[in-house]
C-alpha cells in the first residue's frame, strides 16, 4: 500500500491500513513496485484446457509448471481482484522449508519415510524458487540467508534445544543451536537457533515477474473476474462460463467465501508493519545480515525480515477470527495489533525502537482443521486443488504447482507420492463453535506466553494446544 494513510486511503505516498482503495496497493510490497495496468476480465463464454480459480502464487506456479510439462496447453487464470491481491502479495517474504504440520505430526500420520520425504521436498523447494527466479530473470530480492529464532527466556531456550534435538534425530533439517553472542542487538536473548533453509524475498516482485513470464508464454491472466461456482469441466464466473478439461481450485483463505469450500478452510488474519529504511549504524547494532529472517520462541507467532532496502518488515498473529469466516478490507487494519507489533519490535531491537512505521497492512491466510496442507487431483472429475498453508505458503505454493502439474499431466515423479498428496482435512465446525474455538485458541497462545513469563517453565497450555495446531 502506499503509506501514510487515513482509514485505509493512501495519502502522501506512504501506506497504512492494507485496504485496496482506488487502485492503491495493499502492502509495503505492492507499494514498492510499479503498478501494472489492470488486466482485462474474462470476455464471455470461453474454453481452456486448464482453468485456475485464484490469482495467487499457487495459481501462477501451477500455470508455470504446466506450461513446462506441456507447452501446448491453453491455460486461463481467473482472479476476482488483481493478480497477487491475496496472501501472495501481503506475506512476510519468507521462502522457507516450513510446513504447517511438524515432522513429528507427519510421522504419526504417514510414517517415518513419508515424513522425511516431505521435509526433503520442502527444503529443496527453497532452492527451486531461487533457481527459477534466476533462470527467468525475476529480480525478487531473493537472498538465502536463513532464519534466526531467538530464545529470550529459559522456557524459550528449552524449546530451542528441543527443536535442535528433534531435527538431529530426523537427520534432515540442518538447525543449529546458537548462544547469546549470535544475537548482540536482541534484548534479553540468551540463545536460539539458526536454520539455513530460508530465503528472504520480495513477494510482489515475485508475483509480478512470474505473471509476466506466464503472459509471454501465452497464458491468459484475467482480473476483475469473480468465480461463482465450479463443477467438473466447467467454471461459472460473473463474466461468463469457462469450459475446460481441468479445474484447479487455488483460493487459499478466500475459499471460506465460496459455498463449496466454506468449511474447508478458516481465514485467519495476520498483520504486518514495516519501518522506514534503517541506517547502516542501526543495522550494525541490530546485528542481522542482509536478507536475514527472524522470529522468537513465543507462542503467539511473530516473524520478520531485513528487506533489500534495509527496512524491517515485521508481522504476527493476534487479530481475532470473525464470525462466519467473513473476510473484509476493514479487517486488514487492527490498530491494537499494529501497536502491539510496533512495541514488540522495539522491545526486540532497542536500536530500532524509534524508527518510523511507514506501512501497516494485513490479510487472511488459510487454515485447515488439522493444520495439514494438501494437494490433490481427481482424474475422474478433472478437479485439482492445493492449499491450507497456514502462512507457510511462499515456498509451499511452488511445491504445489510442481505437484499439480505432474498429477494433471500424468508425469511420474517423487512429488506425486508425497504424503500431502490426496490428503483431506476434516471440515471446520459450524458456527458459532468455529468462532468460539478459534478465538479461544488465540487466547490460549497469549496465555501460554504469560504463563511462561511467570513460571519460567514450558507452558502447560501450549502443550495442550500443540496437537490442535499441527505439532
Amino acid at each position: 500500500m502506499s503509506g501514510r494513510a487515513v482509514g485505509g486511503q493512501a495519502v502522501g505516498g506512504q501506506a497504512v491500513g492494507g485496504q485496496a482503495v482506488s487502485g492503491q496497493a495493499v502492502s509495503l510490497w505492492q507499494d514498492s513496485v510499479a503498478r501494472e495496468p489492470a488486466r482485462a476480465p474474462l470476455a464471455g463464454h470461453s474454453r481452456f484446457d486448464v482453468a485456475i480459480i485464484g490469482g495467487g502464487l499457487t495459481a501462477l506456479w501451477s500455470a508455470y509448471y504446466l506450461s513446462e510439462r506441456d507447452p501446448t496447453l491453453s491455460i486461463g487464470v481467473l482472479e476476482k481482484e488483481f493478480i497477487g491481491f491475496g496472501a501472495s502479495g501481503r506475506n512476510g517474504g519468507w521462502c522457507s522449508a516450513l510446513f504447517p504440520a511438524s515432522t513429528a505430526s507427519l510421522e504419526r500420520r504417514h510414517g517415518l519415510d513419508a515424513a522425511l520425504a516431505m521435509r526433503r521436498a520442502m527444503i529443496s523447494t527453497v532452492d527451486e524458487v531461487g533457481r527459477v527466479t534466476a533462470a527467468e530473470g525475476i529480480d525478487c530480492d531473493f537472498v538465502k540467508a536463513g532464519t534466526l529464532v531467538f530464545a529470550r527466556s529459559s522456557a524459550q531456550l528449552a524449546a530451542a534445544e528441543a527443536d535442535v534435538a528433534e531435527a538431529a534425530g530426523y537427520g534432515v533439517d540442518a538447525i543449529t543451536l546458537l548462544d547469546a553472542s549470535a544475537y548482540p542487538g536482541v534484548s534479553n536473548a540468551i540463545g536460539g537457533t539458526f536454520d539455513p533453509d530460508t530465503a528472504r524475498l520480495h513477494p510482489a516482485k515475485l508475483v509480478g515477474g512470474l505473471a509476466r513470464v506466464l503472459e509471454q508464454r501465452g497464458i491468459h491472466l484475467f482480473e476483475a473476474t469473480e468465480v461463482l461456482d465450479w463443477e467438473p469441466h466447467r467454471v461459472s464466473t460473473t463474466r461468463g462460463v469457462v469450459d475446460c478439461d481441468t479445474v484447479i481450485v487455488a483460493t487459499e483463505g478466500y475459499g471460506a467465501t465460496l459455498p463449496k469450500t466454506r468449511r474447508s478452510v478458516l481465514p485467519l488474519y495476520s498483520l504486518m508493519i514495516a519501518t522506514e529504511p534503517l541506517s547502516d549504524a542501526v543495522w550494525d547494532d541490530i546485528g542481522l545480515p542482509d536478507g536475514a529472517t527472524f522470529s522468537d520462541y513465543r507462542h503467539l507467532l511473530i516473524y520478520g525480515q531485513r528487506t533489500a532496502d534495509n527496512r524491517i518488515a515485521f508481522g504476527g498473529r493476534g487479530a481475532r477470527y470473525h464470525l462466519g469466516s467473513t473476510i473484509s478490507p476493514e479487517y486488514d487494519s487492527v490498530p491494537r495489533v499494529f501497536d502491539h507489533l510496533a512495541a514488540t519490535l522495539g522491545d526486540l531491537f532497542p536500536a530500532a525502537a524509534n524508527a518510523a512505521i511507514t506501512h501497516r497492512w494485513g490479510g487472511p491466510l488459510g487454515v485447515p482443521r488439522d493444520w495439514h496442507a494438501s494437494a490433490a487431483f481427481d482424474a475422474a472429475t478433472g478437479i485439482a486443488r492445493a492449499g491450507g498453508y497456514v502462512g507457510d505458503g511462499l515456498s509451499t505454493t511452488n511445491l504445489a504447482g510442481r505437484t499439480l502439474a505432474d498429477l494433471i499431466t500424468g508425469t511420474a515423479s517423487t512429488l506425486t507420492t508425497l504424503p500431502w498428496v490426496g490428503h483431506r482435512s476434516p471440515r471446520w465446525e459450524p458456527e458459532p463453535l468455529r468462532f468460539i474455538a478459534s478465538n479461544l485458541g488465540l487466547a490460549a497462545m497469549e496465555f501460554a506466553d504469560a504463563e511462561e513469563s511467570i513460571t519460567h517453565r514450558s507452558s502447560i497450555a501450549a502443550k495442550i494446544m500443540a496437537p490442535l495446531v499441527g505439532h
